[in-house]
Parts: C-alpha cells; structure tokens; sequence
C-alpha cells in the first residue's frame, strides 16, 4: 500500500507531539490552551504578554473584571428577591363591612349581684382601708373578725396589700397584719420607680401553690389602677364558674341595646344583627355578618347612605368597679374576621352623635422567597381557636393560650377555650394566677416563642376609620326626642330617658373608591439573566457559550485531569506490586519493560531524545553508541506509482 508510509509518519507524530486542548495532561497547560483559545480577552492577554509588568498589569486587571462581575451579579440576585409596590384605585359598589357593637359594661350590675357581692364588699373594704372612703353612715367599719367571717378564701389567699416602705414590709388588707414581701416586685404602670411616698403604692403579691417561697409582688403607683386590676383577677375566676348560658341572660340583649337602625336610607332592626357573646364584653351584636350567606353592600358614599343606630347604655347598671368609663364599643371587620374588641375596638361616647367615615383598602403581600407572610396559616404550626380566617392576632392568641393550657393545666378566661381543656378557677386550679402572670410576663418579653412563630397575612382587608363627634341631641331638641325615644322603648312616658344613656352612631363610606395595595416581583427571570449577561459583555467580553466553556474547563476538564493523574498513580503502583511480589523468579521481559515503567515517562507516551537520554541503562549492557546511517532512506522514491507520459518523453530527450 502505497500510502502505509504515511500513516506511520502521522501515527509517529500524533506520539511524540505534546496533547493541547481538553485532553492536555496537566493543568498547567490546560490552562494555557485556555487562555490562547478564549473569547474572553484578558486571559489571552496574560499569556501573549512580553515582560512581567504588563503581564502582572493584566492580572490585575482581570481579577478585578471578575471581582466586579460577581459583586454585580450578587446585587442582581438579591433585588431579584425584592418587590415593588403598586396602588390601584378603583370606584365601584362596595361590600359594606361587619360592625360589631358591643356595650362597654358587660353584664347587668343588678343581675350580677348573688356573683360579685364577696368581691364587691372587699373591694369597699380596700377603699375604706386606704382612702376612707364610705358609702353612708350606715355602712360602718367592722372588725376583723367579722369581716374574716364573711370573706371567701379565695380573697384571703390573695388580697390588696399597702406598702409601706422600700423594706419589703406590706400591711395585709384583709388581716390587717404585716408581712413580709418575698421574691420579685413587678412595678405594672411604669418602669420608673415611684417618686412620691412610698405609702401610696398598693398591689397584691401571688405565689407558687406548690412552693410558698415563689412569690411576685405586683404594685402600682395609682390606687386606681391597682384596685381595678385586682378586682379583674378575681372577676375572671367568678365568670369562668358561670356557664355560658346564664352568662348570655345576664348580659344585654338585642331590644336592651339597639332602640333605632337605618342602613342605606332605609329602616333596619335587630334581624339584621347577629348576637356573639365576648368573655370580656359579655354579649355584642354583629351588623351585617354575613352568616345567611347575604352580604350587605352600598353604591354610594355618605353619612345617610350608611349604619345608622341609637344605642341604649343604660349606665345606672354599670359595674362601678370593673369599667370606668361610659358608652359602647364597635370594630370593623371583615365578615370572616374575628372581632378583636378589647385591643382595637373603638369607644362611642354617650350624649354624643358618633359619626365613623370609612375608606377601603385591600392589601396583597407576595409570600416566599420576597417576603415571610403566610397564605392561609395553614404552615404555622399553632392551632386556630377562633374558627375565623387567619391573622396575626388570632395566631398569638391561640399560641398564648395553648401556653397557658401546657404549663398552668388550664385555660385563660378571654379566649376561647381548646379541645378538652377548661376556664382556670380557683377551685380546681389554685395555682393559675401566680402561673398566668409568670407566663404573660414571658410572653411580653418575646420569650415564648410565639411572636416568631406567627406571621403575618399575605392578603387583608383594612378600613381607615375618620371620626368626628357632635353634641346629640341639641339643647333644643333634647326634651321631645327624649320623650319619642322613651315611647319607642316601651317606657309609655313614665320614665324619660336620660341623654347620658343614649349614643348615637353613624357608619358610612366617605367614598366609593377601593385602594388596592399590591406587591409585584421587582425582576423577573428574564430580566435577571439579561441583566447577568450585560455585566458579563461590559467587564469581560463573556457570553453565555463563554460561560459554559468557564464551566467545560475549569471543572469537567480540570477533574478529568485530575482523575487520570491519580489512576495512573493507583495503575503504576499495582504493576510495580505486582512486579515486586515475594518468590517472583525475574522474566525476560523486565528489561524491555524497565524504561516503558519509568517515572520519567508519563502517560505511556514513547520517550523522546532527552527522556530517552534520562532512562536507566540494563544491567551488564555496553554503554551505548551512535547507530551507523542506514543509507537505504537516503534512496529518493517516488510518491506515484505510474510516470506521467509527458514526463518519460523529456527524460528521452
């Protein structure tokens, strides 16, 4: 075959010339075909450089390329996770909300009075003690033996305590004997020590039932408010003893509170409300709930377009001692929100027209990865005990509660109770006011747990309440409104109304316009990436094919490297064991194989002139000689195989 002599020459050179490119056997010169085959300019310019300045100039320059490139693109990536804010606005017909309204004392004082009559004379006894205060001269001062003969024990294990000085010596209300104060003292209306006399702090002190030496003093610098609270603490345990049914007849009843009620111009009435009975505002009555599957909505703004009603107070009974102030309380919710009353609620006044002018708004939060809100609340991992949509508020509630349960073994007297717990009382729970501030002080100071495991909302619903107050009614029409409003009560005029329990309130929507408040992604996917390869051309000259190069050879190709390096390695050390084994009787072949096995030569490449020159010589070999030319290849032979015709006649000639 004519052409035999050629694929031996090009077999030989492919041997003995060195490998470039992916298949380079080391990692230097791997890198060095990169650089001279790169699009990226500044590599190539770090190997074609002459002199070591302008080299090192271009190292310089391209690390700093680099460094550029990934502080950018980390910039990029986080704004990917950011989002921007839009508001929309929108005039259409609007769902009206629910409106709860509540009466700001609770239960009936006069129907109250086989419950709180203990609670009441101790709470006289205390204003008697330390103020001297008495109702009349027929209420009198009695000792201390009759008045321990008709307090409960309850009363005796934690009274009202007057402190006497920063010696940590209280005088008992209810024994009259001074004691010593152990353990902390929480002062509750301030952080700032009182700076008046020391005489004028009272509170109450609560200790572990099961460790007598566990005690907390509570004082405050306002008798009022110490008082007020302590009289609270033994309310609850009373209310929690009391079923819930008697609970509903002694509070106010939908005739007792509402007297008048329009809604967009026309007449309502208490069908229209939905009773739901608060633990702490005993019965409330929900406007427009939405529970019969109907939704109440207006198509115009304006106070005679919404809620109108006239609220019957009744503050002659009023529970002097548990609230202080006179008139109603209302929230507005969503339907399927849950009325937080004692944290948002809002306080109508009495002889007063209340008049509430709403705007709606609706909010929209993107969950992750931009934000830590949460859709449904169906990944916290805290049960709803309100049976309501989920918020922030009812999470923390529910968390608190289900704290209370776990570590007092029993449940708080304001929320709702879980699944097979039951109200703390004294009675089975001795224990559970020393445990309940011990917890709530936790709970405060974030220690709990709670603030970290709920989150808010990603969607809600918001109305910003305006409000604006009115004399009501006027001097001049005070005496015949009074007078209608008494017939219209069922009073036949043989009482008239006072206008102090009477308040008039007005909810409406001061415009039909609904904001929406939207998050939106910041960057999108395509944004992000054509953002990463803007600074991949202004820093390097780089494309996405230069980058997946970056990727082929600074990791696919600089492992296969890598590994061949260390089979080779494994692969050469197996053969010299093998060759090296005990009682192995040498071959023929040891010689031949010597130099094939040594270091010098890598890669099984065959040797050249100066690794050749490097190998080990066998044993009892004569030194070698230059070999003599072999004068057959100075013989010129022709590369075809037949002579041109042309050619012969000149060679005639």
């Amino acid at each position: 075959a004519a052409t035999a002599p050629g694929k031996k020459i090009t077999a030989r050179l492919k041997r003995t010339l060195p490998v470039r490119g992916p298949q380079a056997p080391t990692l230097s010169e791997l890198m060095r075909w990169y650089c001279l085959n790169t699009n990226t300019h500044g590599c190539r310019r770090i190997v074609v450089s002459r002199g070591r300045l302008r080299r090192l100039l271009w190292i310089l320059l391209t690390l700093s390329a680099v460094g550029l490139i990934l502080w950018q693109c980390a910039e990029l990536l986080m704004n990917y996770y950011s989002a921007s804010v839009s508001v929309t606005v929108q005039f259409q017909k609007l769902p009206f909300p629910a409106v709860t309204i509540c009466n700001i004392n609770p239960y009936k004082y006069s129907a109250m009075t086989e419950y709180l009559s203990e609670l009441d004379k101790e709470t006289k006894k205390a204003l008697e003690t330390f103020y001297g205060f008495s109702e009349g001269k027929s209420k009198v001062r009695r000792s201390v033996d009759e008045w321990n003969s008709t307090g409960s024990d309850f009363f005796q294990q934690i009274p009202l305590l007057k402190v006497e000085d920063f010696s940590r010596t209280a005088t008992d209300l209810h024994s009259g004997q001074k004691r010593k104060i152990e353990g902390s003292v929480f002062h509750k209306d301030s952080s700032i020590v009182n700076s008046g006399d020391s005489n004028d702090i009272i509170g109450f002190q609560l200790c572990d039932a099961n460790n007598s030496s566990e005690c907390a003093l509570y004082t405050f610098s306002s008798g009022v408010n110490a008082i007020q609270e302590w009289y609270k603490l033994h309310y609850m345990n009373i209310m929690a003893q009391i079923p819930l049914e008697t609970k509903e007849k002694l509070s106010y009843s939908a005739d007792d509170l509402l007297l008048t009620c329009f809604f967009d111009g026309l007449s309502c009435d208490k069908r229209h409300f939905t009773r739901f009975h608060h633990p702490l505002h005993g019965n409330c009555y929900t406007f427009n709930s939405g529970e019969n599957g109907t939704i109440l909505s207006t198509s115009t703004g304006g106070s005679e377009y919404g809620l109108q009603v006239v609220l019957y107070i009744d503050e002659a009974d009023y529970n002097p001692f548990l609230v202080t102030s006179t008139g109603a309380k209302i929230i507005v919710h969503d339907q399927n929100e849950y009325p937080f009353i004692e944290d948002i609620g809002t306080e109508i006044e009495t002889a007063a027209a209340t008049s509430i002018g709403m705007h709606f708004t609706r909010s929209r939060k993107l969950s992750k990865p931009y934000s830590d809100c949460t859709e449904t609340g169906a990944d916290i991992p805290v049960e709803n005990l309100y049976n309501k949509s989920y918020s922030l508020q009812i999470c923390l509630h529910s968390c608190f509660q289900k704290a209370m349960v776990d570590s007092c073994g029993c449940a708080q007297y304001a929320q709702p109770l879980p699944a097979g717990a039951e109200y703390c009382n004294y009675k089975k729970n001795p224990n559970w006011m020393y445990c309940y501030y011990r917890l709530h002080e936790k709970f405060v100071k974030e220690q709990l747990g709670c603030q970290q495991i709920c989150k808010d909302a990603c969607s809600f619903k918001e109305w910003a309440l305006t409000t604006s107050i009115a004399q009501w009614p006027s001097t001049v029409s005070e005496d015949w409104m009074l007078r209608v409003l008494s017939w219209d009560k069922g009073q036949k005029l043989n009482k008239k109304l006072n206008k102090t329990d009477l308040a008039n309130l007005m909810v409406f929507y001061k415009d039909l316009n609904e904001r929406f408040i939207s998050e939106n992604p910041a960057n999108t996917l395509v944004i992000l990436l054509s953002n990463f390869g803007g600074q991949l051309g202004l820093w390097m000259s780089c494309s996405v094919v230069c980058v997946i190069e970056i990727v082929e050879v600074f990791f696919i190709d600089s492992l296969s490297i890598v590994m061949r390096r260390q089979w080779q390695k494994a692969k050469k050390w197996w053969n010299d064991r093998k060759r090296a084994g005990p009682g192995k009787p040498p071959q023929a072949g040891d010689v031949e194989r010597q130099g094939h096995d040594n270091p010098v030569c890598i890669d099984e490449d065959l040797p050249t002139f100066n690794t050749a020159l490097r190998l080990p010589l066998p044993q009892d070999s004569p030194l070698p000689r230059t070999p003599p030319p072999n004068y057959s290849t100075l013989r010129l032979e022709t590369a075809f195989t037949e002579q041109l015709p042309d050619t012969l006649e000149l060679g005639r000639h």
